[in-house]
C-alpha cells in the first residue's frame, strides 16, 4: 500500500481519489510536523506554502514522488530531488483558463479604474470625472512568455481587437505566425506595448526580468500585468516608475515574497492587487486535485505517462512503454552477463523514432545499473549515477535493420571484456531477445 502525506490543503475530491485507489492518505493539520513524519511516506503532495527543501527530501527515506498541486515548482528543490531519484510531478494544465481570465480581470480593472471607482461609490461619493479610463480596442499588448497561458491570452486579446506582440526565446517564428503574433526581442517589445503581461516561470534568467533599465524603455504610461510568477518584476523599480508616471498602472497577483513584508507597492493608488488567486476558481481547484492525484498514483505505479518536471526526457506517449521495457530488460540481461567493472555502455538503435531515442537510452542505462546498485536507480537519476561513476554512455542511431522493423542493442564494456545483447518487439509488442554475443536466437525475457 502506498503511503501519501498531504501538507497543504487539497480539494476533497482529490483526496478521495487517492483513497479509492487503495493509498493510505494523511492530511497534516500543521506542516511543521512534516520533517518528522516524511521518512514514513512514499509520496508528498504540496501546494505553494510548503517548502520542499533539500533537507526535507533527504529525510524522506522512502520518498519516491513529490506532487506539486499547481504549475510552478519554485518551492521544490528539483535538483536535489533529481539527485535522490525522486520524481517531481505537477498539474500543468489545471489552472490555465483561470489564470488566463484573471489576467484580463486585472487588465480591465486597471484600464477602467474599477476598484477605485467601486471603493469611492461605497463611500456614497458620486464622482465620474475622476475615472476617465481607456479602451483596449486598438491597443498593443506585449506578452512575455507565449506558452499555454500566453497563447490563451493572445486569443482573448484578439477578441478585444488588440494587436499582440510577444517575447519568448524558446518559441520559433513559425509557431508564432500560426497564431498571428509578431515575435520580437524584449527590448524591442517594450517601447511598442500599451500593456505588457508576464507568463513565464521564475528562473535565474527571468528573475527581475523587468528591471529599472527595461522599465525606462516602456512606452510611458504603459500598464504592467503579472499573473505569472512573483520575482520576474523588480518591485522597487516598478514602484518608482508608478510614482514617476513612467508606468501608468500595475495589476499584480503574484509577488517576490508572499505575503509581502512591504505593502508600499500594493497600497499605491494605481495598483490593482490580488493575493495570488489566479487559480482560485472552483473549476481550477477541482481540476488541480484530479490531475495531481492521478499523476502521483501513476508515478508511484511506475508509469511514465505523467507531467514530470525532472525526467531527463519528454514522455513519448503510450507507444514508448514497450520500447522502454525492452531496453531496460536488455540492460539487465547484459549486466547479468557482464559481472565486471562497468566502464562504458553503448546503445545501438535501428528504426527508432527520434523522440524515443533519449527515453530508450535512459531505460537501458537504468536496466544495466539496477543489478549492481539496486532500486535506488530510476529514470530520474540513472544517467547522473552513470556519470558520477565515470561510466561512458554512447548511443548510435542506424537506419532500419534488414531483419527487424525495430532493433535495440546494448553493449557493456569493462576490464577488457564486452557483453552484447539485442532485442526487438513481437507483433503484440512483447519484448524478444534475438541476439547474444552475435548468436542469433529468440526468447521472451522474464522479470524486471
Amino acid at each position: 500500500m502506498h503511503r501519501i502525506v498531504i501538507s497543504d490543503e487539497l480539494e476533497a475530491s482529490g483526496v478521495e481519489r487517492l483513497r479509492q485507489a487503495g493509498a493510505e492518505v494523511i492530511e497534516l493539520e500543521d506542516r511543521k510536523q512534516l520533517p518528522d513524519v516524511i521518512p514514513d511516506f512514499d509520496a508528498l503532495i504540496v501546494r505553494s506554502s510548503t517548502q520542499v527543501t533539500a533537507d526535507l527530501l533527504e529525510r524522506g527515506k522512502r520518498l519516491k514522488v513529490v506532487g506539486r498541486a499547481g504549475i510552478g515548482v519554485d518551492n521544490v528543490d528539483v535538483a536535489k530531488a533529481t539527485e535522490l531519484g525522486i520524481l517531481v510531478v505537477n498539474a500543468p494544465t489545471a489552472n490555465l483558463l483561470s489564470a488566463t481570465e484573471h489576467t484580463f480581470a486585472l487588465l480591465l480593472a486597471l484600464a477602467r479604474s474599477v476598484p477605485a471607482a467601486d471603493a469611492l461609490l461605497k463611500k456614497e461619493k458620486w464622482d465620474r470625472k475622476s475615472f476617465v479610463g481607456q479602451e483596449l480596442y486598438g491597443k498593443t499588448l506585449g506578452i512575455v512568455g507565449l506558452g499555454q497561458i500566453g497563447t490563451r491570452v493572445t486569443a482573448r486579446a484578439k477578441a478585444f481587437e488588440m494587436k499582440v506582440i510577444a517575447y519568448d526565446p524558446f518559441l520559433d517564428a513559425a509557431a508564432a505566425k500560426r497564431i498571428d503574433v509578431e515575435l520580437m526581442s524584449l527590448d524591442d517589445l517594450l517601447p511598442l506595448a500599451d500593456a505588457i503581461t508576464f507568463h513565464t516561470p521564475l528562473t535565474a534568467e527571468t528573475r527581475n526580468l523587468l528591471d529599472a533599465p527595461r522599465i525606462a524603455k516602456l512606452k510611458r504610461g504603459a500598464l504592467v500585468i503579472n499573473c505569472g510568477r512573483g520575482g520576474v518584476i523588480d518591485e522597487a523599480a516598478l514602484l518608482a516608475a508608478l510614482e514617476s508616471g513612467q508606468v501608468g498602472g500595475a495589476g499584480l497577483d503574484v509577488f517576490a515574497e508572499e505575503p509581502p513584508k512591504s505593502w508600499d507597492l500594493i497600497r499605491h493608488p494605481r495598483v490593482v492587487a490580488t493575493p495570488h488567486i489566479g487559480a482560485q476558481t472552483r473549476e481550477a481547484q477541482e481540476r488541480i486535485a484530479a490531475q495531481i492525484s492521478e499523476m502521483v498514483l501513476a508515478a508511484l505505479d511506475g508509469s511514465l505517462q505523467i507531467a514530470a518536471v525532472n525526467l531527463p526526457f519528454r514522455p513519448a506517449g503510450g507507444r514508448s512503454e514497450p520500447f522502454l521495457l525492452l531496453a531496460e530488460l536488455l540492460g539487465r540481461l547484459a549486466s547479468s552477463l557482464h559481472r565486471d567493472r562497468l566502464r562504458a555502455l553503448q546503445i545501438d538503435l535501428w528504426g527508432i523514432d527520434d523522440d524515443m531515442v533519449k527515453p530508450i537510452t535512459v531505460a537501458a542505462v537504468k536496466g544495466a545499473l539496477v543489478p549492481f546498485m539496486g532500486e535506488i536507480v530510476n529514470f530520474v537519476n540513472a544517467e547522473k549515477i552513470a556519470s558520477d561513476r565515470g561510466i561512458e554512455v554512447v548511443r548510435a542511431v542506424h537506419p532500419r535493420h534488414g531483419d527487424y522493423p525495430y532493433l535495440i542493442g546494448v553493449t557493456l564494456k569493462g576490464d577488457g571484456r564486452e557483453h552484447e545483447v539485442a532485442g526487438t518487439l513481437s507483433g503484440s509488442n512483447e519484448p524478444r531477445v534475438v541476439d547474444i554475443h552475435g548468436f542469433r536466437l529468440e526468447f521472451r525475457p522474464q522479470g524486471r
